[in-house]
């Protein structure tokens, strides 16, 4: 088990750069360079010990996730990164509801 989850290691991590930004690609007539945010995990166990009971213990998994973050595209001063809006306001939103929920807090606190 322990060579398999060090072979996946060994092979992701040759990925980064390559996953994280894509091969530039056209569109009508335009090359942009798609942006990601890359992240894999993987995790193993061992054979363990055999019990009086007769139990045995072993297992490994993994996953990976891939959040497209905007894109690159050629302007007039160089290239210019255009950011994927649906991913902006889904990240936004929650970390300014809890900014706000926290200055409620703090303005409720030096009132009394």
């Amino acid at each position: 088990m322990a060579n398999l989850v060090e072979k996946l290691a060994q092979s992701m991590s040759g990925l980064g750069i390559k996953a994280s930004y894509g091969d530039p690609v056209t569109i009508d007539g335009i090359e942009i360079v798609p942006v990601a945010w890359v992240q894999y995990g993987f995790g193993g166990g061992s054979d363990g010990r055999t019990t009086d009971d007769g139990g045995e213990g072993a297992g490994g998994g993994g996953g990976g996730v891939s959040i497209p973050l905007g894109v690159y595209v050629g302007g007039p001063v160089g290239p210019v990164f255009r950011p994927n809006i649906i991913v902006l306001l889904t990240t936004l939103i929650p970390v300014l509801w809890v900014g706000g929920r926290a200055l409620a807090l703090v303005i409720k606190a030096l009132k009394k």
